[in-house]
């Protein structure tokens, strides 16, 4: 399994990790909406540079508005909307439970809507980590109820974006991002104002906080997934990304000092097997790749960039490039180059 997708898998789930406590005591001071808007402001505002020197090209834009059109729908303004509806009716401990179903959403879809090949390792690892978010997040008083439904609905939201996003091969992560963030972001924080306002206690500086942990736990957190994703498929790059409170819970023990439950260990030696394990998901076959061009980021010693640059440029770059037609057999997992049913 490509090594490099792994760790910027692995980086996302830490950055959103380590973020996602800031935000949430920004949510006592800064209404839902508004807040919701501005972390993904600050994702559009970490991507803009790179988006500023390296623009989409009308090709890309034309190839992808569609699936990106649903990402951002679905991703960045539905998923949010059904998950502040529902932690506005349950309380936080089910919340938390429950947030794990976004694992298994984006686990079934890329198996049914998006014929990802999966594997008895990786459904394994899937619900091994599943079951160790439950665990990590459990506490007396969970319920189903009204408010459950709306986070599961918004789980179910965010594993098609997932699956969708992962698929995206014209436009750049950062283009992404970007659409995510100016879109999606802006909508929240208009509708945040005209339905609440600032807040009553939100200063200045918790506007600042929002935008900046927005661009670390949105913006460089969910690019870093989409390359990620790319080279390893949605299902397999959620798994990894999905360790993101375990990394929070280790940072909790060992920097805040936080107490250590028993349970808790068991979660996150749980979560730490089912990544394990789905390290070693890949298959092998013999199979077709037909003519094909797009464009992401690749190196010249696997085998299937074979191309020449003039200026005999080589280590990790992005550019469009064509690919012929070639049938050969190695082990693979459901990246851009493998998207077939087997």
């Amino acid at each position: 399994m490509n090594r490099a997708a792994v760790m910027r898998c692995l980086m996302a789930a830490a950055l959103f990790g380590a973020t996602a406590p800031a935000a949430s005591e920004l949510a006592g001071s800064i209404p839902s909406f508004t807040l919701a808007g501005l972390l993904y402001v600050g994702a559009a505002l970490a991507v803009l540079p790179s988006v500023i020197v390296r623009p989409p090209t009308r090709h890309a834009l034309a190839a992808e508005w569609r699936p990106a059109a649903v990402a951002v729908l679905a991703g960045g303004a539905v998923g949010p909307v059904l998950l502040v509806a529902g932690l506005a009716r349950t309380n936080a401990a089910t919340a938390s439970i429950l947030l794990n179903t976004e694992l298994a959403a984006t686990v079934v879809l890329a198996a049914v809507l998006f014929r990802e090949h999966l594997g008895r390792r990786l459904l394994i690892s899937a619900a091994l980590i599943t079951i160790a978010g439950g665990l990590l997040a459990w506490e007396p008083g969970t319920a189903v109820d009204i408010g459950a439904v709306f986070i599961i609905a918004a789980c179910a939201f965010w594993g098609l974006d997932n699956g969708v996003t992962a698929r995206i091969e014209h436009l750049a992560p950062e283009h992404v991002v970007a659409l995510k963030g100016t879109i999606a972001g802006g909508a929240n924080v208009t509708i945040g104002l005209l339905a609440s306002g600032w807040g009553s206690s939100t200063g200045v500086g918790d506007v600042i906080a929002a935008l900046v942990i927005g661009a670390a736990g949105y913006g460089i957190s969910i690019t870093l997934w989409v390359r990620g994703a790319r080279d390893l498929g949605a299902a397999r790059g959620q798994v990894i990304f999905a360790t993101a409170p375990f990394i929070g819970a280790t940072i909790a023990w060992t920097v805040l000092g936080e107490h250590v439950a028993g349970l808790q260990v068991v979660a996150v030696v749980m979560a730490a097997t089912g990544v394990g394990v789905s390290l070693r998901s890949d298959h092998e076959h013999d199979h077709r790749h037909d003519l094909h061009q797009h464009d992401h980021e690749h190196v010249h010693d696997d085998d299937h960039h074979s191309h020449v640059h003039a200026d005999g440029h080589i280590g990790r770059h992005s550019h469009p490039h064509n690919h012929g037609v070639l049938v050969h057999a190695h082990p693979h997992v459901p990246d851009l180059h493998h998207r077939h049913d087997h």
